[in-house]
């Protein structure tokens, strides 16, 4: 006698309770066996594939359809081969993002995944402002081959495309080191410094030679900050008061603190600013320069060790460690060189608006002038980001629910 056939059970309708619980109801009166269940609702009209093992016989499938008559739905059955190999295939993440994202751009990032031999499991939609956000599952494919064809892609159509193993690694993520200046904030702080000092041209021109490779970071940073002496310490809180948050970064460490995360800046700026935006913004832990200050006045010298590329790697090991960490479970954000080690160091690294060296040498970009969009790329949807803020007494009171179409705080 044959054994049972492998049948998907392909039901369509609009959606309305009691439905999915119905179809259940039928299959556990019959001797069936369920191997797979997968449902999604868009615009209030279901889709819902139930693979089943049917033996020999039985008359489910009949049983099925009388409910389906009973109920407005439509049923369609196809006999399948067994797939449960495709449970050993690797699996991946592909975030897409833009701003828009319209048809040619997926076209062309899901012609790049097929073409590196991956096929698209699981299209969900995580956001539609301020930017739109696609996250498609892909099972198989030479993951080198469609990251290679997706980068082509984002550089094309001008959108953002992150691709990282689906797995229990990306899920375990629970630490978030940022560095400070052009990534949590908009603003250089010693630019704006330079600015109080009227030596802001001198500035320039350090950080001008540092970017040309004439100069570590070191040696730059203490020209700079030699340029600053004398600068009288109510300065510092006039440019405390002049940075300003990129958009979107209260609502990524706000989500961040609501799921279980801990968040740290890790800062090649000074302790006034980042201890600064410690209290603001509740943040776990802040690491920075000391300036030193002598009657009121800055010496135009630092104090103690220098928060360089290098530092900023071993202070996030450190911070992972004293959380009970692993570096795996890190995410690490930063826009120029002195993030490299950084982003290396993190199980995940993302360069946010970077220059083209850290963003060829990171996980993942992101170009998109938005902080919050890294919580796409971490697999939340911006429907619970904004669910959670709305059951939020605190966040209700304070005025500060983003209205739909405008850039986030």
């Amino acid at each position: 006698m044959s054994g049972p056939r492998t049948i998907l059970v392909h039901v369509t309708g609009r959606d309305r309770p009691g439905i999915t619980a119905g179809l259940l109801r039928v299959l556990a009166g019959a001797d069936v066996d369920v191997y797979d269940m997968e449902q999604v609702v868009v615009r209030e009209r279901l889709t819902l594939d139930i693979l089943i093992a049917v033996p020999q016989g039985n008359d489910v499938l009949k049983e099925l359809l009388f409910y389906g008559w009973e109920s407005g739905i439509s049923l369609d059955f196809e006999v399948v081969e067994d797939t449960s190999a495709r449970a050993g295939l690797a699996r991946w993440a592909v975030t897409i993002i833009g701003q828009p994202l319209g048809p040619a751009a997926l076209e062309a990032a899901t012609r790049a995944i097929a073409d590196g031999g991956g096929n698209i499991d699981r299209i969900a939609r995580l956001s539609r402002y301020p930017v739109v956000c696609y996250e498609f599952v892909v099972v198989d494919g030479a993951v080198d081959a469609m990251r290679s064809n997706l980068v082509a892609v984002a550089v094309e159509h001008g959108i953002d495309i992150a691709i990282q193993p689906e797995s229990l690694e990306r899920r375990a993520k629970r630490l978030v080191v940022m560095d400070v200046d052009s990534t949590l904030i908009q603003d250089e702080v010693i630019e704006l410094l330079a600015d109080e000092a009227g030596c802001a041209d001198e500035v320039r021109a350090v950080t001008a030679a540092a970017m040309d490779g004439e100069l570590d970071f070191e040696t730059s940073l203490r020209q700079r900050v030699a340029l600053l002496e004398g600068l009288d310490v109510a300065a510092l809180d006039r440019v405390r008061d002049r940075m300003r948050l990129t958009p979107g970064a209260r609502t990524f460490v706000r989500t961040l603190k609501r799921i279980g995360f801990k968040v740290a800046i890790v800062s090649g700026g000074f302790t006034p600013f980042t201890d600064a935006l410690q209290r603001e913004l509740g943040l776990d832990h802040a690491v920075a320069n000391e300036l030193e200050i002598v009657d009121g006045r800055l010496t135009g010298r630092l104090v103690g060790p220098i928060v360089d590329r290098a530092r900023k790697a071993r202070i996030l090991e450190e911070i992972a460690a004293a959380e009970g960490f692993s570096t795996d479970q890190v995410v690490a954000v930063g826009d120029g060189a002195n993030d490299l080690d950084m982003l290396a160091a993190a199980g995940l690294g993302i360069a946010f608006n970077a220059k083209p060296v850290v963003r060829e040498a990171a996980d993942t970009s992101l170009s998109f002038p938005y902080l919050d969009a890294i919580l796409f790329v971490l697999g939340v949807r911006r429907e619970d980001v904004e669910r959670a803020d709305l059951s939020d007494p605190t966040f209700v009171k304070d005025g500060l629910i983003p209205v739909p179409g405008t850039p986030p705080v």
